[in-house]
């Protein structure tokens, strides 16, 4: 099999990242290029771009750093305004099956289906009344979100050729050697929102996308004590959970304990679910990254959270890193951020 070479764009809350990937035969991966370009505060709201003349600078100016080989991109969508569930449909050749989906599942989502971009991810066989079918996961992400973010890009002069689902590239990232075996939930920890997939043996079983992230704890600490926010993010990722424990900082105690229960709830509350329906595969182990993922204490808030042994991830692990990628020293500790688009450009070979 040839190498297959591919760019994964994540538009965060606060940073655009690109990974250009190349997998070849026997599912061997190379990291050929990597770059990050900060945002300016909020130009991306819960995923969706809402200051495009910010976002496209931005944009330009991250593929002007990287010299990434192409303008194609498999652009990342994932937040509130996404639906992913179980599905069963009758065995059908993908493009057959993939045109049925608005006629299958109309009566049965958050959303009109003509305001809806709907796909399909097979993940096993299944029996149904009319004989072979696939088990899979159906998603349905909002057109208005969809096609805003590509408009955004495609003014930057790129090409997106794919819009794929970020928990889907978490997976990707995430669930190899040892973590593609046994059921594991991926928690992706990003600015506004936190991905969580759970994975039988790679195969996903239950995404959701939690709407609050790291910047809301900075939010809160900013919010409670007067302080910019680059300084209460600064003070976060460095004092860790333990920031509203220092005396001049009491003020924020309540507002910060507030933000990081829902954050710490809502990943305990996803992984609870999964398991109230799934209790033949419970999870197993909690694997975090995203930027969030290295505030101090909060991996050990998850773990307790969730009484399920909880580590950090690193998508690097196993990946050939080719000698172009420029800045890895500055990456040093904070792997678990480019999750989301080395996943998202392995997907080419998905």
């Amino acid at each position: 099999m040839a190498k297959t070479q591919a760019i994964g764009l994540d538009i965060g809350g606060t940073a655009l990242r690109a990974a250009e990937v190349s997998t070849g035969r026997g599912g061997s991966v190379e990291l050929v290029r990597y770059a990050e370009q900060a945002l300016p505060p909020n130009a991306v709201r819960d995923g969706e771009i809402i200051d495009q003349d910010a976002v496209v600078p931005s944009l330009k100016a991250l593929w002007a750093q990287a010299g990434f080989s192409s303008k194609d991109v498999i652009l990342g969508v994932g937040n509130q305004h996404v639906a992913v569930r179980p599905l069963t449909m009758p065995r059908l050749p993908m493009a057959e099956l993939q045109a049925s989906l608005s006629f299958q599942v109309q009566d049965s989502l958050p959303m009109p289906v003509e305001e809806a971009v709907l796909g399909f991810y097979p993940t096993g066989e299944a029996s149904v009344e009319q004989g072979a079918g696939l088990e899979g996961m159906l998603v349905a992400a909002s057109r208005t979100t969809v096609m805003t973010n590509i408009r955004a890009v495609e003014a930057a002069g790129l090409r997106p050729t794919v819009v794929d689902l970020t928990g889907f590239a978490l997976l990707r990232s995430m669930a190899r050697g040892p973590l593609a075996s046994g059921t594991v939930a991926l928690v992706d920890i990003g600015a506004r929102i936190t991905t969580v997939v759970v994975a039988t043996d790679a195969q996903p079983k239950f995404v959701r996308a939690v709407p609050t992230g790291a910047m809301d704890l900075a939010d809160a600490l900013s919010r409670a004590l007067g302080m910019p926010l680059h300084e209460a993010e600064r003070e976060l990722h460095g004092r860790g959970l333990a920031v509203a424990e220092v005396l001049e900082y009491r003020d924020a105690a309540g507002p910060f304990g507030e933000a990081t229960r829902n954050l710490l709830e809502g990943v305990r509350n996803s992984i609870s679910f999964y398991s109230s329906t799934n209790r033949q595969s419970p999870v197993g182990t909690v694997v975090l990254s995203g930027g969030g993922c290295i505030v101090p204490g909060l991996g050990q808030a998850i773990a307790s959270e969730t009484r399920v042994r909880t580590l950090l991830g690193n998508p690097l692990e196993g990946l050939t890193v080719n000698r172009r990628v420029a800045g890895l020293d500055n990456l040093r500790g904070r792997e678990g951020t480019m999750a989301m688009p080395v996943g998202l450009g392995m997907g080419a070979a998905a």
